[in-house]
């Protein structure tokens, strides 16, 4: 008598990726549920081609029945407000720069979809990401980057823990984004040329920070813009608007290059600098750290990566007390930004990562 067929609920944001993950998991007779989360109604300024756009709800329910497998829409919106985007405004209150990716995949893609997975029976989530899961030899799960380092996206998951990444699967980890596309158009799938979907669904001419504030009602921290001797270049209407190494949009006009190289919430101070050596930093330091192996009990050597697209670069991390860590680098990197997450790895694997406080 064979064993029944493992149900899985795959995320279905009606992209390319998550639409080729669920063929593939059809093909090798996995009892499929797709789920499409959708963040905001439709029609609220919704680029209709995003991950809660119309479309993207139809391209999904489109594959959905073509590969012959049930889809159902879970409104998320709230929670999507309450556990990503009010932290986020918070972050840019605060005149740090956040990262709502990395949480939005924790608390909403994989921490609901678990829950509706249990509702549904499922024993898996399933989503698009470019990442590979193994399980070492102590049992746990070993999360590596996908082998298109392009597109890799194990950045955004180190927040997952191995609870999360037990039941988790990610089918394209082996794959590059031209195979997956390959794939579709193969497949005959509707998402087959559609674009990237969008992650946080919210556009705003003053850029997404501005997009937050709006929509959440949030107070603007005004003050001054100065350069490194403190002397006072303009008035700027909000710290939300600026970022660490930021270059464009900074209102001044000095008649060369300028860069933002700190932020003071405390009275609302941006300051500019000239010298791009004033970016670099030899260390910083990083809290609320997640670990996927065991923490280190001296220093540990690894590479740590500080920006989705910035390259993993040799380091020497330290934990310190209540679960922060020291990052000292070999050579001096750029614009480390606090709020920004800061991922550890031994070669292609994950260890942990935390969240940038401050740079030295």
């Amino acid at each position: 008598m064979s064993s029944p067929r493992p149900r899985i609920v795959v995320a279905m944001s009606g992209g390319v990726d998550s639409s080729v993950a669920a063929a593939l998991l059809a093909r090798e007779g996995a009892d499929l549920i797709g789920v499409t989360l959708r963040f905001r109604p439709c029609g609220e300024g919704v680029d209709p081609g995003s991950c809660c756009g119309i479309d993207g709800v139809a391209t999904a329910k489109s594959v959905a029945d073509r590969l012959g497998f049930p889809h159902e829409v879970f409104e998320v919106g709230v929670e999507f407000q309450e556990r990503v985007l009010r932290p986020a405004w918070d972050e840019y209150a605060a005149g740090r720069t956040p990262n709502p990716c990395i949480r939005c995949n924790r608390d909403i893609k994989f921490d609901l979809l678990v829950e509706y997975s249990r509702m549904l029976g499922a024993a898996h989530v399933a989503t698009g990401h470019y990442a590979r899961l193994e399980v070492g030899p102590d049992g746990r799960p070993v999360l590596r980057r996908g082998l298109d380092a392009t597109k890799d996206q194990t950045y955004f998951l180190f927040e997952l823990g191995n609870d999360g990444l037990r039941r988790a699967l990610f089918p394209l980890g082996h794959l590059t984004k031209a195979e997956v596309r390959v794939a579709a158009r193969e497949l005959g799938l509707a998402s087959a040329e559609r674009p990237d979907s969008q992650d946080a669904c919210l556009d705003h001419e003053g850029g997404f920070a501005e997009a937050l504030r709006i929509a959440l009602h949030g107070t603007a921290r005004p003050g001054l813009v100065v350069d490194t001797a403190g002397r006072v270049l303009a008035r700027h209407d909000g710290i939300h608007r600026f970022t660490v190494g930021q270059r464009q949009g900074t209102g001044v006009a000095l008649g060369r290059r300028a860069w933002v190289s700190r932020i003071d919430a405390s009275d609302g101070t941006v300051v500019l600098t000239t010298d791009p050596n004033d970016l670099m930093a030899r260390s910083l330091e990083a809290s609320n750290c997640s670990w996927l192996r065991d923490p280190p009990d001296g220093p540990m050597p690894c590479a740590v990566q500080v920006r989705y697209r910035a390259p993993a670069v040799p380091a020497v991390v330290t934990l310190l007390d209540g679960g922060r860590v020291r990052v000292d680098f070999d050579r001096p990197i750029r614009a480390v930004t606090p709020g920004q997450a800061a991922v550890f790895y031994d070669g292609d694997t994950v260890l942990g990562g935390g969240w940038i406080d401050r740079a030295e």
